[in-house]
């Protein structure tokens, strides 16, 4: 019987692989669509992106978003993702105007050509052709200007003290400053061109003729030095032409693109899925140049023989983002951790929001203690772990929990040590302590919740290294979520100090965004926040059971009130489904969840469900904060039929799949298919399961398994098997 499988085995992996071979492999770039989710249906909406993957120098149209008909400018640097940017160019024809410098430029929709590494755009007022490209510090803009009028381009920066300077060779330096970062750009352009400087040190390039209709703008950008981004200049850019860069802008997405091939599922499941591939790779941004970077942590210029990466929202990027890559590029997530590492030596704690000028101090929780956990027990190790465990446990123990603070405890986290739970004020009750923000208040509940997590992770790894006392105490910790869960109403609420349950309505209330409470979503999303203890959670339900009818129910709950009146208070919460919002990353695995009661076929109703309506392939195709990839890699793993429930657990659970083949050309040279035979628009359920060839007895497979390659088939049909792993 063995000698059987393992012939029907090879015979299937023979197969599948047969039908790779079948023609050559695609390019699946062309799939990629960067105006996807351009318009925010409450929010951010996504930007149309150029830059290499993971690099320093990003290029975005300055505009409100997608349903702005003109541009404002065209930045040189997006310094920090939807937080600053740095420089900024803009093409005018003619004579100037004293306006000229506050003028907004008109394009049109149907004349713009987005790609990741290729920008165009039409400005059908001025009649100027605009296209850029991007270097990993550095950029080309090509301008086309209208015969017979004269070409200018009008050089700024985006805070008071920027400053620019030239040479007699035409070569321009400038500076711009924001918060405790230099920015610095060298740039070159054709010496038959003026260049004169306003009263507000900034540049204006002028043709001497009125028949000049091509010009080139060439620069690179440093945090480091005006000196270092003349060599930056010169190493990416000396003697390389705009097609030259663009080129290899090409080939650097294709590399990564790539990785993941896929056969069947529609057009537009392939737009979305390579979109959002693509978005994973927008942060975080390797800023090293020539073995240096600039520390905003530190505020020093330090050496390093590896790459250091900022730009990270951990809040939203642990739950599957940091998973991703640590699949697709288990080296660069070791490098990213080691950054991690640096800032905590830097700065004295571990980052939340870790950005160019160091902590944004946003959101709440310690998470990148699960995502050290999750590496290393994936085997990824090539970081400091002693350090970082140091720095985990000094987050844990010395650093406050209140939202959009760090540095040392108070008072409250006190208590939290003491009693298990974060105390909230009643409805209308006066803040007491001076330290908590106006706006964020205390999110008592989401903080107990979200540190309970925090604290298992460091419970673990204490025990992956022997640190058993630490261990013990964190394991401890780990429970106290169970301390807000009201029995009767199945909810966690709020309790004040002296331990009495404060009473609200979990829908509604807690001000804007709930944050007296919760964060950004309501009670019913935070119900299922306890990934590190789902077994503990169906206990605390009364039984499989009535927690799978508790799940059921959150996809049908009403909101109670009109939408209109739900999103004046809670406008994160959007991609709605009953309680349940798409848009917001603490319910990334709630539809998960049902693979732990008797009914995992509602997990694949609902994962293809959620992304055939909130996913679509146009511009309003993300429902929520995309956060630069940080929803995206929910896409891309829900696509592909698996997903990381619980982050620090090197385990996958399986739903049903947008395409009939999936392979990831893995780094260490393996490759792991997923082939989902039957699959359709209709066949979406799936009747059995196997795994290289022996039948699953459940629907998780390991990291391991993943990385050792191989094949998951999945046999698929138009209605659930209600039988399968029940």
């Amino acid at each position: 019987m063995k000698n059987l499988l393992l012939f029907l085995f090879i015979l299937i992996s023979f197969s599948c692989s047969q039908k790779q071979q079948e023609k050559p492999v695609k390019d699946f770039t062309e799939y990629v669509d960067p105006t996807i989710g351009n318009v925010g249906h409450i929010l951010q909406p996504t930007r149309p992106t150029v830059q290499l993957p993971n690099q320093m120098t990003r290029m975005t149209p300055d505009r409100a978003d997608y349903m702005d008909d003109q541009i404002s400018s065209f930045p040189l640097n997006v310094i920090s993702h939807r937080v600053a940017q740095a420089f900024f160019i803009k093409p005018i024809a003619g004579e100037l105007s004293e306006n000229c410098w506050s003028k907004r430029l008109t394009w049109d929709h149907d004349l713009e050509v987005n790609l990741p590494w290729y920008y165009m755009t039409e400005l059908i007022e001025e009649e100027v052709t605009v296209e850029y490209t991007a270097g990993k510090k550095s950029g080309i803009f090509r301008f086309q200007f209208p015969a017979n009028q004269k070409a200018n381009l009008l050089l700024g920066h985006y805070y008071k003290e920027g400053q620019y300077s030239f040479s007699e060779n035409n070569a321009i330096s400038g500076v711009e400053f924001f918060r405790n970062v230099k920015i610095y750009v060298y740039a070159e352009v054709a010496n038959k061109y003026d260049i004169k400087k306003d009263e507000d040190n900034r540049l204006v390039v002028s043709s001497v003729a009125d028949n000049t209709q091509a010009l080139e703008f060439k620069y690179a950008t440093s945090f480091i030095s005006k000196e270092q981004a003349q060599k930056n200049f010169k190493a990416e850019l000396e003697g390389t032409t705009f097609d030259e860069l663009k080129n290899q802008g090409k080939l650097a997405w294709d590399k990564v693109i790539n990785q993941i091939e896929v056969k069947g599922g529609t057009e537009a499941h392939k737009r979305s899925f390579y979109t959002a591939l693509y978005r994973c790779y927008e942060r975080m941004v390797d800023i090293t140049e020539d073995g240096r970077y600039f520390s905003g942590f530190d505020n020093q210029i330090h050496q390093s023989t590896r790459p250091f990466y900022v730009d990270d929202w951990v809040w939203d990027t642990y739950l599957a983002h940091h998973p991703l890559r640590s699949i697709l590029q288990p080296d660069v997530e070791a490098d990213m951790l080691q950054s991690y590492v640096n800032m905590y030596e830097q700065s004295g704690w571990l980052p939340t929001f870790p950005v160019i000028y160091g902590d944004h101090t946003c959101m709440n929780g310690f998470h990148s203690t699960i995502s050290f956990l999750d590496a290393y027990r994936k085997g990824i190790r090539n970081f400091d772990v002693a350090t970082a465990f140091e720095g985990m446990l000094k987050n844990a123990e010395e650093a406050t929990m209140l939202p959009w603070r760090n540095g040392e405890k108070c008072g409250l986290d006190d208590f939290y040590h003491e009693k298990g739970f974060y105390p909230a004020l009643a409805p209308g009750e006066k803040e007491t302590v001076q330290r908590v923000h106006p706006f964020e208040n205390r999110q008592s509940v989401a903080i107990t919740l979200g540190h309970s997590y925090d604290d298992w992770a460091l419970s673990q790894m204490a025990g992956e290294l022997g640190e058993e006392k630490v261990q013990k105490t964190f394991a401890q910790r780990a429970s106290n979520y169970k301390k807000l869960w009201h029995p009767e109403q199945k909810m966690f609420l709020p309790k004040d100090e002296n331990g009495n349950w404060i009473d609200i309505d979990p829908k509604f209330d807690g001000g804007m965004g709930a944050r007296a409470y919760y964060d950004e979503n309501n009670g019913w999303t935070y119900r299922w926040q306890t990934q590190q203890d789902i077994n503990g959670l169906i206990e605390l339900f009364g039984g499989i059971e009535p927690f799978e009818s508790g799940l059921d129910q959150h996809f049908r709950e009403s909101l109670g009130r009109s939408k209109y009146e739900f999103w004046s208070k809670l406008p994160d919460a959007t991609g709605l489904v009953g309680q349940f919002s798409m848009g917001n990353e603490p319910s990334f695995h709630i539809p998960y969840l049902f693979n732990f009661t008797n009914s995992p076929w509602k997990t694949q109703k609902w994962t293809r469900f959620l992304l055939d309506t909130w996913f679509k392939d146009n511009v309003f195709g993300i429902p929520g904060d995309e956060d630069g990839g940080g929803m995206s890699a929910f896409v891309v793993f829900s696509a592909m039929g698996f997903y990381p429930v619980t982050p620090g657990i090197p385990e996958y659970t399986i739903t049903s799949p947008l395409f009939e083949e999936v392979t990831i050309n893995l780094e260490n040279g393996n490759k792991f298919k997923v082939c989902a035979a039957g699959l359709s628009v209709e066949k979406k359920y799936i009747q059995s399961a196997r795994l290289n060839g022996k039948t699953m007895e459940k629907p998780w497979f390991t990291h391991e398994d993943l990385m050792s390659g191989g094949v998951l088939e999945l046999e698929m049909g138009r209605l659930p098997n209600k039988k399968l792993w029940n």
